[in-house]
């Protein structure tokens, strides 16, 4: 157990106020940024910029040159000009945490989006969080019950496991979050939705989450009109609340989403303070952002506690090839694949077994279980190998064994995979329901 007994504080979030306060000058707006001189403050210190009518903006420090300091504003800059004073407001951000979080939605900075007062927590966490030493995480050995036939049975999660959803638009993706979030058994859950549409917000909790799914969970919210340095700082919320709950003990499931629009925050941001471009216009912050928030989840301290995080990570254009994909295949711990061919034909949850992969299964499954999922896997492919000849009656029957089981098993391997979004499964009714399948005659 962590002790935050010397960190209390008693709103969300507080700004420590550093001694003395400095003040400068704003000499610049370009683009998204607006460069001060006359202050001396580190990357990620909140600014206020104080207009001559009054008007107040605050922001974030971003990067630096020589004396000048690169400001990115939280809302739109309008009304403060050339002269106007700058001001520290903290050197860092403080974050409270507590239990009292647990059914709430909040934002970027920890204000409440629900209409409710904001929680009185007790403790409190730098928004960055702690690093953990990599020899002290304890093994993924637990297998992760999520209530979704596709992922028991052929993709097992274990506690702690880190995997992307990878997905185009309009393919599922938020039904299939909302059923991780209603079915699997955790302690607690804790979802950030960044960058999505605002009206995406207020859907996902009422129709997605639910009030049922919303009495353990925490939603961190930062839709896309917001600032990107609002969206990076409702990603580092998002974790650190996760990692609060997983230092106390709890088994927690951390749903972000999504991965692409965390990278596409980081881009906006990296190119305003003169950025070089790499692939995809992406600049190289953004290649080293993505494998440090992913490392941010798993097993705690000795096995104490657990954040199994699952990020989506959409496929421009259905793309799998993207850059922000292809960081995201090798950070984590396997991939599930949403397939638009499959959406097409209400196949729901629209998992395609071919390019999905757990990487933890062999070591959490006896052999016999691996063993079954393995040849589920299998007969999926033979028959999407070979779909073309047997829908034009081109494929003799005969011809290969292995094929002919696949062909006669397809349309129960379809009903296996296939879920009702209000209705869960549990693992071991979904292994039982596999071995069945499996030895039909």
């Amino acid at each position: 157990m962590i002790d935050f007994a010397e960190e209390v504080t008693h709103c969300i979030p507080r700004l420590r106020s550093p001694e003395p306060q400095r003040t400068g000058t704003l000499v610049r707006l370009v683009g998204l940024t607006l460069e001060t001189r006359g202050i001396m403050a580190p990357l990620g210190a909140c600014c206020e910029v104080v207009g001559r009518h009054g008007h107040r903006v605050e922001a974030e420090v971003v990067g630096f040159h020589d004396k000048t300091l690169f400001l990115m504003p939280f809302t739109d800059p309008v009304g403060v000009g050339p002269g106007d004073m700058v001001r520290v407001l903290s050197h860092s951000s403080q974050v409270s945490l507590g239990p009292e979080l647990l059914g709430r939605v909040i934002d970027g900075r920890g204000q409440p989006l629900d209409g409710k007062p904001a929680p009185r927590c007790r403790d409190s966490l730098a928004l960055m969080g702690r690093p953990l030493n990599p020899m002290e995480r304890g093994p993924i050995q637990h297998v992760l019950d999520v209530g979704v036939k596709a992922i028991n049975g052929v993709l097992t999660m274990g506690r702690g496991q880190r995997i992307g959803l990878v997905a185009g638009s309009g393919v599922g993706k938020s039904v299939l979050l909302g059923m991780l979030t209603r079915f699997t058994k955790a302690d607690v859950v804790v979802i950030g939705l960044i960058g999505e549409r605002g009206r995406e917000v207020q859907a996902f909790i009422s129709e997605s989450l639910g009030a049922e799914g919303l009495a353990k969970s925490v939603v961190v919210a930062a839709p896309a009109n917001l600032s990107p340095v609002l969206r990076l700082k409702a990603t580092h919320m998002t974790h650190v609340i996760a990692e609060y709950f997983r230092d106390q003990g709890k088994n927690v499931l951390m749903l972000c989403d999504s991965l692409t629009r965390v990278a596409h925050a980081q881009r906006e941001i990296g190119l305003a303070i003169g950025e070089p471009p790499t692939a995809k216009g992406y600049p190289p912050s953004v290649f080293a952002l993505l494998p440090n928030l992913i490392e941010r989840g798993g097993v705690g301290r000795h096995g104490h506690g657990s954040i199994t995080a699952i990020y989506t990570v959409l496929a421009e254009g259905d793309d799998a090839s993207d850059p922000i994909v292809d960081i995201a295949r090798a950070s984590l711990d396997g991939q599930v694949m949403l397939s638009r061919k499959l959406a097409d034909t209400a196949h729901y949850p629209a998992i395609d077994l071919n390019g999905s992969i757990s990487r933890l299964m062999q070591s959490l499954l006896s052999s016999e279980d691996l063993k079954m999922s393995n040849k589920l896997r299998r007969l999926w492919s033979l028959y999407q190998q070979n779909e073309d000849l047997i829908q034009v009656g081109a494929y003799e029957k005969g011809s290969s064994a292995e094929v002919d089981e696949a062909i006669r098993l397809h349309e129960r391997i379809v009903n296996f995979l296939r879920q009702d979004m209000h209705i869960g499964q549990d693992y071991e009714s979904t292994r039982q329901e596999l071995r069945q399948l499996l030895t039909a005659s």
